[in-house]
């Protein structure tokens, strides 16, 4: 999400909307007439990223994009394709919302206050303050919105493996050390993944429709039954169930 904000943020700001058409009651549910209506001749006035959400500040009321898990957000692709529920007629060029699994979400004006911190700022002391404070497995705490807003599956399985932290293991009995290491590996996973533009595993590409490189360098995620490249053999990357996700761990770098 933050490299698709960072591929929109130079571009969109100061264009106007002149019509919108949405199509998918999955994606932008109600009354998509008076929602389209409602942008007309609004001005773009910034772009950020808040959590997994995309926040289009406009000069009235904003659009708060989520994508999902197949979500794309183009800006001037050549044309819409069948997957395009909602297309924004821009001044010069179009947004458009691709999803073909209709997962993601468009909305006006959304609530995020339930979200938590964002993980590049939260400091360690209130960090380690709000692991206290949960006693369930630190793979579904990652995930977690309200505890910190914006990891993903990916890149929770990737905090963990680099902090050498179980999945499984429970939040508020983490010691002192090793709570100070998931949050230096959140910190470091998220910014070099941040640097590389983001994983393309399928359909992630950025609003240029350019994939990420991150995928590459992954060190747990995807790699079920290879080696893990840390410890080496004979530990092979496992995959188990958390929080109804797919989690990668290596058993021996990561114990309870």
């Amino acid at each position: 999400m933050e490299t698709v904000v960072r591929s929109l943020a130079p571009h969109l700001p100061g264009r106007r909307i002149i019509s919108a058409e949405f199509t998918s009651p999955h994606v932008t549910p109600g009354n998509r007439n008076t929602f389209a209506a409602r942008l007309a001749g609004r001005v773009i006035q910034s772009v950020r990223r808040r959590g997994k959400f995309i926040v289009i500040a406009l000069d009235h009321g904003a659009l708060t994009v989520h994508l999902g898990m197949t979500g794309k957000l183009l800006l001037n692709a050549d044309a819409p394709g069948k997957h395009a529920y909602g297309i924004i007629h821009l001044d010069a060029g179009l947004l458009i919302y691709d999803d073909p699994r209709q997962f993601g979400s468009i909305a006006w004006n959304a609530n995020l206050a339930h979200l938590g911190p964002e993980p590049l700022e939260i400091g360690l002391e209130e960090f380690t303050k709000r692991l206290r404070k949960r006693k369930t497995r630190m793979k579904a705490l990652l995930l977690n919105q309200a505890f910190v807003a914006g990891i993903g599956n990916i890149y929770a399985d990737e905090i963990l493996h680099a902090a050498r932290v179980h999945p499984l293991a429970i939040a508020a009995r983490l010691s002192q050390p090793r709570a100070a290491l998931v949050h230096q590996a959140m910190r470091e996973i998220l910014t070099l993944a941040i640097e590389h533009r983001g994983s393309s595993i399928s359909d992630y590409v950025d609003a240029g429709g350019r994939r990420g490189g991150f995928q590459l360098l992954h060190n747990a995620y995807g790699r079920e039954g290879e080696p893990c490249l840390r410890c080496g053999a004979p530990a092979k990357i496992r995959k188990i169930l958390v929080a109804q996700r797919g989690t990668h761990y290596c058993p021996r770098c990561q114990r309870r």
